[in-house]
């Protein structure tokens, strides 16, 4: 992405300033996450325009301390204007702004800095005795900022007024600019107001399939006296916790940690007698692999991450990644735009087992409080989470009832399979060693699917003559679409290039394979019928239909299938290799363009 920032008179007004800035951004297929790129690019020109903004008023101040209060405008001609002093004064950001850049115009940005701050009055003071205990080392100036923000907010601000320590996380997570820090601070205690976060503690209760799946839970504290928080999340089925519970209780489970880290915290503070405002993460990516990148689980993460970093800043104290496979750089690059700089300084990561030597856990924790999963002798209570049961998930409609985003949103589409009718979708192939990626849920019944190759494009759904209607099937289960014409012979018109997989009520499957030639590539899902008595041939519409009367004889499936582009692939995946992901036998695959390979999991 490319930024230009340019600045002009304005063509109607002599005395203002247009500052222009334009980008350009250039897509490439990123596994299906290309929307997410979009906003993380467009997260960094917010980010752009904002320090533009604070350069163009630190120039204007300096000016003013100068005593310079007109610049004449800058001409190549020859005939230069007249530079004679006059009394108008150097125009104000806002207005200075707000033709060219998103500022409203009516927000009063105060002109001055920080640098008067400096020297404080004998009222900006604590007793020194307070904060050593409670608030750590202050210089005059922190002490000073942290004393007028807070008197600022009894004056004006309506409700609860924060502690102390609460007021100075959002002065040190904006480097005690007083501005700043006021304007996150008063969002996020409007948002907590919203939200009745107060009183999360006391009303949320956590729902049971939390308890038993969400692998995560404090553990005493770290050598410095922090809350210890452990997470296990290479071992959790983030996909089944998003089904069962949907985005918008996941997020207050996370808020619930946040305050009870705070409340853990002061508790801390109490008993090694000095100030303790910040936790420690520890987290095991131990079994992470590609399943983890479900687009609705990531971006319920980013939504999370979001919230959390708005309301919660510097309370992390350090993060703690231990056993990062080689699948992580994939998720590191999709949530660390959206991580603080502050914050991504915290963060540790050890591959492999490096961290049980110099350097790694033992020199934050200690020994005797190293979890038995990480090779100490202390017993963890956190859950080893595993599968959430199908019976748990939520339906759609559920889902929707509670506002919550659905987590087939513009991904899944869902299809019925009858005996005798099998769903198909065609997928052309221009470029060989392109890669076809699939996930699919059997919500009803058993299938079988296989995946067809032919050079000879399927027909789409067409009119029998018989019975007058087309061959694709719309009932209120879902759609049942038939590509591969009845009059095709397996071995001569099309190919199998998978070996079927038999898929039983409640699995979900993921899957990939490495296209060998161009063409076109058909996934079908084929009702299971018992060994013996299946068919190549397809059945006659008329057959299809009378078997629709059998309740029995229908499988329902959800799915969502993409193809990434053999160059694509090859830039991305190869570094991904992971004994865990089971990605690195595609990789390898991918890397020699030799033969096909496929990786499913379940």
């Amino acid at each position: 992405i490319g930024i230009m920032p340019v600045g002009s008179a304005h063509p109607e007004n002599e005395d203002w300033t247009c500052f222009e800035q334009s980008a350009s951004l250039d897509i490439k297929s990123f596994f299906g996450f290309e929307s997410t790129v979009e906003k993380i690019a467009m997260k960094q020109y917010a980010s752009s325009i904002k320090k533009g903004k604070e350069i163009i008023e630190f120039y204007l101040n300096q000016l003013e301390e100068e005593g310079i209060s007109h610049v004449p405008r800058w001409t190549p001609s020859l005939d230069a204007p007249s530079s004679s002093v006059t009394t108008k004064p150097v125009c104000a950001t806002p207005k200075l702004l707000q033709l060219e850049l998103p500022v409203t115009p009516a927000v009063s940005i105060p002109v001055s800095t920080d640098m008067e701050n400096q020297t404080g009055t004998p009222d900006d003071k604590l007793d020194a005795d307070y904060i050593k205990r409670y608030l750590g080392d202050l210089t005059p100036l922190q002490e000073s900022c942290l004393i007028r923000l807070r008197q600022w907010l009894q004056e004006s601000h309506k409700g609860k007024i924060p502690k102390d320590e609460h007021i100075l996380r959002f002065l040190r997570a904006r480097d005690f600019n007083m501005e700043k820090a006021r304007e996150i601070l008063c969002q996020s205690l409007t948002w907590r107001k919203q939200h009745q976060v107060d009183y999360l503690l006391e009303t949320w209760t956590s729902p049971q399939v939390l308890s038993d799946y969400y692998t995560g839970g404090w553990h005493h504290h770290d050598k410095e006296g922090r809350p210890l928080y452990i997470l296990r999340l290479g071992q959790m089925d983030t996909k089944g916790l998003v089904r069962a519970l949907g985005e918008e209780s996941l997020l207050r489970h996370v808020l619930s940690i946040n305050e009870e880290g705070l409340r853990r915290c002061e508790e801390n503070t109490k008993v090694f007698g000095r100030p303790i405002s910040c936790w420690t993460c520890l987290v095991d990516l131990e079994g992470l692999n590609m399943r983890h990148l479900w687009r609705p689980g990531v971006k319920a993460l980013l939504r999370i991450i979001e919230v959390v970093e708005a309301n919660y800043p510097e309370t992390l104290g350090r993060l703690l990644i231990l056993r990062a496979p080689r699948v992580f750089p994939v998720l590191w690059t999709l949530v660390s735009p959206f991580i603080d700089e502050n914050t991504r300084k915290k963060f540790l990561i050890y591959a492999g087992n490096d961290y049980q030597g110099p350097g790694g856990l033992l020199d934050y924790i200690d020994k005797e409080v190293i979890p038995d999963f990480l090779g100490g002798e202390c017993m963890c209570e956190v859950p080893e989470g595993g599968l959430v049961p199908k019976s748990l998930y939520r339906t759609a409609e559920e889902l929707e009832n509670e506002d919550i985003s659905l987590w087939t949103e513009t991904i899944y589409q869902s299809a019925s399979v009858f005996k005798g009718a099998p769903h198909e979708v065609v997928l052309e192939i221009i470029d060989a060693a392109s890669v076809i990626t699939w996930d699919f849920d059997v919500c009803k019944g058993d299938v079988v699917f296989h995946l067809y190759h032919s050079k000879r494009a399927p027909q789409p759904p067409r009119k029998d003559p018989l019975v007058g209607q087309h061959s694709s099937i719309t009932t209120p289960g879902g759609n049942n679409v038939q590509l591969i014409d009845k009059s095709w012979t397996l071995g001569l018109d099309y190919s199998m290039v998978e070996s079927p997989l038999t898929c039983k009520e409640g699995e979900s499957v993921q899957g990939s394979h490495v296209t060998r030639w161009p063409g076109f590539y058909i996934l079908q899902w084929r009702f299971h019928t018992m060994p013996g008595s299946a068919s190549t041939n397809l059945p006659r519409v008329d057959d299809v239909l009378a078997s629709l009367q059998v309740s029995s004889h229908k499988c329902k499936v959800m799915y969502y299938t993409e193809v990434i582009g053999s160059e694509d692939f090859r830039g991305s995946m190869t570094s991904l290799e992971s004994s865990h992901s089971g990605f690195s036998q595609l990789s390898h695959a991918t890397s020699n363009h030799s033969q096909s390979s496929s990786m499913i999991s379940r």
